[in-house]
């Protein structure tokens, strides 16, 4: 089901629209595909997060992480593909870390042969320019990722739905 934006979320999602077109990128199933990988990136770190936060309060260690510790084939840290690690980097390295680190990270996630892998396999990174990227990160920062429904248990927003609003 489909939620209903208005007010503060509708602007905020009017605004995302405005960036994509004005940057550069028209198509909107492009501006729909650009930013739920964005989302998914965020929401990736959320999840280790909360990972990382059980794991403290029980005294363990992360269970299956998503971003593993220590660094990629190339020397990378897998740490600096984090949402909450890039989104503060100047827009030129940001535009490398996800065009060039985040992108191929996410069609490897999961295993070669997981279905995972299978469907991100074409994920490719069309943003053209790091400005446009960095006003993404900074907008869709301030999207809510928890779900509106109050009658439901709380469950994660699903990206899609927000930006499925065209006018």
């Amino acid at each position: 089901m489909l939620a209903v934006i208005t007010g503060d979320l509708k602007a905020k999602v009017d605004r995302i629209w405005d960036a994509c077109w004005s940057g550069g990128v028209a198509n909107p199933l492009e501006v729909m595909e650009q930013i739920t990988y964005l989302l998914f990136i965020r929401r990736l770190d959320v999840l280790q997060t909360t990972k990382e936060n059980r794991a403290n309060r029980l005294g363990t260690s992360i269970g299956d992480p998503i971003f593993p510790l220590g660094d990629d084939d190339l020397g990378w840290p897998f740490a600096d593909m984090r949402w909450s690690r890039f989104k503060d980097r100047d827009p030129a390295e940001m535009f490398a870390i996800v065009g060039e680190r985040v992108f191929p990270f996410l069609r490897e996630l999961g295993g070669e042969k997981s279905t995972y892998s299978h469907h991100m396999r074409d994920a490719r990174f069309t943003i053209p320019t790091p400005a446009l990227l960095d006003r993404l990160v900074d907008m869709l920062d301030e999207l809510p990722m928890e779900s509106r429904d109050t009658n439901a248990q709380r469950q994660p927003a699903q990206g899609l739905d927000l930006l499925l609003h065209v006018r």
